[in-house]
């Protein structure tokens, strides 16, 4: 009988220590330094001086596994001018087969076509309305394999810095959400937010596409009223690659219903990034489109010059309120490990290419011209 029982134990052993046996952690640590030169149209002190070159952002990337959960995370360094530091993304994951994912933390919202509905350093026009490259607390599930992918997720909030009772959201964040405005009166948040998106992939010939929907609806919760108001987002996108070709197209709804107070109006709202809030239209559709060629070369450590032009067109609900337009034309120089993006950012009634900071994108100026913003972006990745 001792025997037997030892043998019994020995095999429990044998396959426990198979099941658990510890594999090996695995650590990366990466980053970049980046530095921006900038000539804008509407700002004639710069103008005098030929431009500002300065420094654009310190960031430290890290990324672990072990034993199949893992972890991704990216903190920024910015000027204090701009938010100084902030969490782009953190979250923790685990992959239950290779197409598979389930991410927990600070991770970016399945909406629309991601990474980036966009070539050049500015992004689109959606990114500054929180609809483009978005980072939420929540879960997120993802599917993806050869011929589907798909993403369901909760997010319970924006980043959340403060976790007062009646906390303004923090204007030091990366991606644009729901926020307070510089004068106090608009107080909202975001909060319970669920969001699902559907892309089928097929190929023809030697080209790629993805074609897919995406929606999401969530609370918006005023700090003043205490009451929850809500919103949504809806877009229909699509993705080519076709050899050195690559284009990007969406169309995309969206509305948000706060409840203000009684002497505010709903036709507005604040959201802020990067150390500052501004003023968004409640309601509006954009548009978006991104063709983009790769150009192979040898010219000493210059191998890739990818051309673009990214073009995106706001119209408002309110007919009050002046459409918001965005064009970026440019070139990506790819040598070794250094990154430039060389833009000319034009603009109309909007708040980082133009002088309509706060209502740009909200009620906007009668009239407004086209601004132009020439900008050269360094960046080494390491």
């Amino acid at each position: 009988m001792l025997r037997k029982f030892s043998s019994l134990i020995l095999i429990i052993l044998f396959f426990t220590t198979n099941l658990f046996a510890q594999e090996k952690p695995e650590v990366q640590i990466g980053g970049a330094l980046r530095f921006n030169y900038n000539l804008s149209s509407w700002k004639e002190g710069q103008k005098t001086r030929g431009g500002d070159f300065g420094y654009d952002v310190f960031r430290v990337n890290a990324k672990a596994k072990y034993k199949g959960v893992k972890l991704n995370a990216e903190y920024r360094l910015y000027s204090e001018g701009f938010g100084g530091g902030m969490l782009k993304q953190g979250w923790v994951g685990y992959d239950f087969s290779p197409e598979n994912n389930l991410q927990i933390g600070l991770t970016q919202v399945p909406f629309g076509i991601t990474q980036y509905n966009s070539h050049n350093w500015f992004f689109g026009i959606n990114y500054y309305v929180g609809l483009e490259d978005d980072h939420d607390m929540g879960i997120k599930y993802t599917h993806n394999d050869e011929n589907w992918m798909y993403a369901i997720a909760f997010f319970k909030n924006a980043e959340e810095l403060r976790f007062g009772s009646a906390s303004d959201v923090s204007d030091s964040r990366y991606s644009y959400d729901v926020s307070s405005s510089a004068d106090g009166l608009y107080r909202n948040k975001e909060v319970n937010q669920v969001n699902l998106k559907v892309a089928r992939k097929f190929a023809s010939g030697n080209s790629k596409h993805m074609l897919g929907v995406s929606a999401q609806y969530g609370g918006l919760y005023n700090l003043d009223t205490e009451k929850t108001g809500d919103s949504y987002a809806i877009a229909a996108h699509y993705e080519l690659n076709a050899g050195n070709f690559n284009l990007k197209v969406q169309a995309t709804k969206y509305k948000m219903n706060p409840e203000n107070p009684a002497d505010q109006d709903s036709e507005g709202l604040a959201m802020t990034a990067y150390g500052a809030p501004y003023l968004v239209a409640s309601e509006a559709t954009t548009y978006t489109i991104g063709p983009a060629y790769s150009v192979p070369v040898e010219w000493g450590p210059i191998s890739n010059l990818q051309f673009y032009n990214d073009f995106g067109y706001m119209n408002k609900a309110n007919d009050m309120y002046e459409d918001s337009f965005m064009n970026t034309t440019g070139v990506l120089v790819t040598a070794g490990n250094v990154y430039t993006y060389v833009d000319l950012a034009q603009g109309k009634d909007h708040p980082w290419v133009g002088p309509a900071w706060t209502n740009g994108l909200a009620a906007g100026t009668p009239d407004a011209e086209w601004e132009t913003r020439f900008n050269i972006n360094i960046g080494y990745y390491f």
